[in-house]
């Protein structure tokens, strides 16, 4: 049987999540009720008629979380954002038995009967789930964009409808092994000739950043650079689990690192943080196209690494298209890639 989740099943989705975690079937981070609650049921797109449970004989044999965006960027609506898969886990002795598939079955039809017709496991999902880095002492990464495609549940997907959309390399570096882009000086030099700043951005410049934002047509970077600019005007910590690590509020407003040109920022990192297991936090390189290729990013990226080793964090990771040619600003930087995960859609 499937049915919604219900509270007092928590504890027998603890015990399937954490037995495919503790078996190396996920990467993903054990879990305690506490950790659930935080992530799950505080974020403020969460709705309880997305998540259910397979039954079978008064035990709790399998789990699926889904979700629906409330808080969307401009442009976005109920019928144009999918439904997200978050998760799904089946106990390991139920399997092969079409579990999956009914679970997946069930969390479609609801998120059809709101109007939705794209059904999506991908980085769009509000709900950034940690999973620990392979080949490292325990360092995590804050969200995975997709599924794992070393995982089960790749497969799973595949057999029921879902395609790739994109796939995602994810890299990651140990601080203490970063290695400065011996051009840094000199490039960021060149670039001040040409009348483009690099380093930290002053908030009350007032630049104009909306032109960039239309150039690479995106919404999230405009409301991300946008928001902690806001909190350096009004001198308060940046509050939008959108744009703060695992929901922990920073303590007051955070580094901006840009390039600028004739008043307008035509280049962002993102805001410079450090999650509490020392990674430092990685939001991507925002560029106008109309600036690419003079080193802007790889500028900025090697700016941002200082950052983080100032700040005393010990590593970083980030995801970066599988075709992106950033991957070689990263690996100059002493990155590795360590795994693949796939976007994957389904029309319903």
């Amino acid at each position: 049987m499937i049915r919604r989740f219900e509270k007092r099943d928590l504890s027998s989705v603890i015990d399937i999540w954490n037995e495919a975690v503790l078996s190396g079937e996920v990467l993903y981070r054990p879990i305690d009720a506490d950790y659930y609650h935080k992530k799950f049921e505080l974020d403020p797109n969460y709705d309880p008629r997305f998540v259910f449970v397979a039954e079978e004989e008064n035990e709790v044999i399998g789990f699926i979380h889904g979700i629906s965006k409330k808080v969307m960027l401009k442009g976005e609506s109920n019928t144009s954002s999918p439904g997200y898969l978050t998760c799904i886990f089946v106990r390991r002795d139920k399997r092969n038995r079409g579990i999956g598939t009914r679970l997946l079955s069930r969390l479609q039809d609801e998120f059809k009967s709101i109007g939705k017709t794209k059904f999506e496991c991908g980085g769009g999902n509000p709900i950034n789930i940690d999973w620990i880095i392979p080949g490292t002492p325990g360092h995590d990464h804050n969200n995975a964009p997709g599924v794992d495609l070393e995982c089960m549940g790749y497969p799973l997907l595949l057999s029921n409808g879902f395609v790739d959309i994109a796939r995602e390399v994810a890299m990651y570096l140990d601080l203490s092994k970063y290695k400065p882009w011996e051009k840094l000086d000199d490039k960021r030099a060149e670039l001040l000739e040409q009348g483009i700043y690099t380093g930290h951005y002053d908030a009350s410049l007032n630049y104009n950043y909306d032109t960039m934002c239309d150039n690479v047509e995106s919404d999230y970077w405009r409301a991300s650079i946008g928001t902690e600019i806001n909190c350096w005007k009004n001198n308060v910590p940046n509050t939008d689990n959108r744009f703060i690590p695992n929901g922990k509020i920073p303590k007051g407003p955070r580094t901006i690192l840009a390039a600028t040109h004739e008043e307008r920022i035509i280049a962002f990192t993102g805001p410079v943080d450090k999650q509490e297991s020392g990674r430092g936090w990685f939001t991507g390189i925002c560029t106008d196209p109309n600036y690419e290729r003079r080193g802007i990013a790889s500028v900025l990226f090697n700016l941002l690494m200082q950052e983080f080793i100032a700040e005393g964090a010990k590593f970083s990771s980030l995801f970066t298209g599988e075709s992106n040619h950033a991957q070689k600003i990263y690996a100059r930087a002493g990155f590795m890639p360590v795994r693949k995960w796939v976007v994957m859609r389904k029309d319903i």
